[in-house]
C-alpha cells in the first residue's frame, strides 16, 4: 500500500472514529456526527483512487467518487443511494438552514460502518468489533 493512500486511512479514520464518540456520548450533535460521517466514508473512497493513481477533483461528492470507485470495487454500486444521500453532510449541514436528526446520525453511522468494511476488506486490513 503507498504511503499516501495509508494517510488517507488514517484520516479517514479520525473522522470514524470523531462520529463514534459523539454519536455514543450523553448530547450528541447530530450534525457532526453525520459531518464526519460522510468525511469518513470521502476519504476512504479516495484512499482506493489514490492507490490505484486514479486522478479525482477537490470534491465531496461520494456518488461521483463512487462513480470513480466502481471499476476497483464493483460492491460500490449496491451502495450508491447511500452515497447520494450521505453527499448532503459534506457542507449543507455546517450551516444554518438544515439539521440533521438523531434518526439521520444513526442512517449516516450505518451507511459509514457499511462502505469502511467493504473498503478495509478491499485493502485486506481488520475490521475489530471495538472499532463499532
Amino acid at each position: 500500500m503507498k504511503e499516501i493512500t495509508k494517510e488517507w486511512i488514517e484520516k479517514a479514520e479520525g473522522d470514524w472514529k470523531t462520529a463514534l464518540k459523539e454519536f455514543n456520548s450523553s448530547d450528541p450533535v447530530y450534525d457532526n456526527i453525520c459531518f464526519h460521517a460522510h468525511q469518513c466514508v470521502e476519504k476512504y473512497l479516495k484512499a482506493i483512487l489514490v492507490e490505484n493513481l486514479v486522478y479525482f477533483e477537490k470534491i465531496h461528492d461520494l456518488e461521483i467518487l463512487g462513480e470513480q470507485v466502481k471499476n476497483f470495487l464493483p460492491e460500490i454500486l449496491n451502495k450508491q443511494e447511500d452515497l447520494i444521500w450521505l453527499t448532503q453532510y459534506s457542507v449543507r449541514v455546517r450551516y444554518p438552514g438544515f439539521n440533521a436528526t438523531e434518526k439521520d446520525s444513526i442512517k449516516a453511522i450505518e451507511t459509514a460502518k457499511e462502505i469502511r468494511k467493504i473498503i478495509r476488506d478491499y485493502f485486506k486490513m481488520e475490521v475489530k468489533d471495538e472499532d463499532d
